[in-house]
């Protein structure tokens, strides 16, 4: 059966580009990118749980054109942001005599195309790469608007910089080889675009999330597109979150203190940490008097419908006390001259940025949350 293919454009000037969603984009990546290529050769930086997956679906469609790659394998998982990987990224990079006129693929999840979008933007001071996204989450959120870090001791990616891909190949038929937890993970970033503006995708998710979930293609290609879309439109207004951009940190700033609660380990996935972020800014909002009490719950319902952590009681191990967790959320990049930026909500597709939340209120819902 023939599935629908969709395009979406990131309008940012002569840095313009395209996100190509679909089933079986894998296979014509070849078409896709060699328009952009001076010569026909590529390198391909992947993981060992996407490489032996996918690496020869993605070898042979480039060989339908004609297009050679090497590729180098790093390991999976999110403590491969580091300055390690990505020296040996760029070293490799550079063994493989990447010019400026060639292009670097980032082919895996968010770690990947974080690390892989850096080493681009910091090899011969910045070569153009494709963004290949395996998982959901990195094909709705990380592959998109130009976002590259590792992560330091300190807190997730702190070191970065804005280097905006050439091209964006988002296969749905890649989603097939997630886990269900890395799917619904992924989802969390999903239902954020809901949340954070469009009331209409939350509701439409609401009814939709479960056969979606359940693998229906079409489905799954429409949830990509709409969030892509939005994130589209609001990295055209604001490439480096002046203003607009930070609302796509909807449930980041509890989410990254969980991570960074947890050691950034299988405890607690991004999307996950971002979920249970959202629900508790929606908790927030409704406290502070922002959005009716029926909200946070709504969120909460449709999160738990879908068989997702919701609460902090939902994440294994023992966690800091609430004072311990806002100093962690204290550390977060949103942060200016020490005053902490909230991404809260007047409704569902309401979210504002704001300075003006009351930290008792933030403490008792911490602290209400962990007993």
């Amino acid at each position: 059966m023939t599935h629908p293919h969709e395009t979406v454009h990131v309008a940012l000037g002569d840095r313009s580009y395209r996100i190509e969603i679909g089933h079986g984009v894998l296979a014509n990546s070849g078409a896709w990118i060699s328009p952009l290529l001076s010569r026909p050769r590529v390198a391909v930086v992947t993981d060992s749980t996407v490489g032996p997956l996918h690496l020869d679906s993605l070898r042979d469609g480039l060989a339908v054109e004609g297009i050679e790659m090497t590729h180098l394998t790093l390991p999976a998982g999110e403590a491969t942001k580091c300055w390690r990987y990505l020296s040996e990224t760029v070293e490799w990079l550079l063994e493989q005599k990447v010019e400026r006129g060639d292009m670097v693929v980032a082919f895996g999840g968010g770690v990947i195309g974080d690390l892989v979008g850096f080493a681009a933007a910091i090899l011969r001071r910045g070569v153009r790469f494709v963004q290949i996204p395996t998982s959901l989450l990195a094909q709705v959120d990380s592959s998109v608007g130009g976002k590259t870090a590792i992560n330091s001791p300190h807190g997730k990616n702190l070191i970065g910089s804005f280097h905006q891909p050439s091209l964006v190949l988002a296969d749905v038929a890649v989603l097939g080889t997630l886990t269900g937890r890395d799917f619904l993970a992924g989802y969390g970033e999903v239902v954020k675009y809901g949340l954070l503006g469009d009331a209409s995708f939350f509701e439409w998710l609401e009814i939709n999330a479960p056969t979606l979930a359940a693998g229906d293609v079409a489905k799954r290609i429409e949830a990509v597109r709409w969030s892509c879309q939005m994130k589209a439109d609001i990295v055209a207004r604001d490439e480096t979150e002046q203003g607009d951009r930070a609302l796509l940190n909807l449930g980041h700033t509890f989410g990254h203190a969980l991570e960074a609660a947890t050691g950034y380990s299988d405890r607690l996935l991004h999307g996950e940490g971002v979920a249970i972020g959202c629900a508790l800014a929606f908790e927030v909002s409704s406290r502070l008097g922002l959005c009716s009490q029926e909200d946070p719950s709504r969120v909460r319902a449709h999160l738990k419908a879908m068989g997702m952590k919701t609460d902090l009681s939902d994440i294994e191990g023992d966690l800091p006390d609430a004072d311990g967790l806002l100093a962690l959320m204290g550390q977060d990049k949103k942060v200016t001259q020490g005053t902490l930026n909230y991404i809260m909500a007047r409704g569902i597709g309401e979210a504002f940025v704001t300075s003006d939340v009351d930290t008792d209120t933030v403490r008792r819902v911490l602290h209400e949350a962990l007993t």
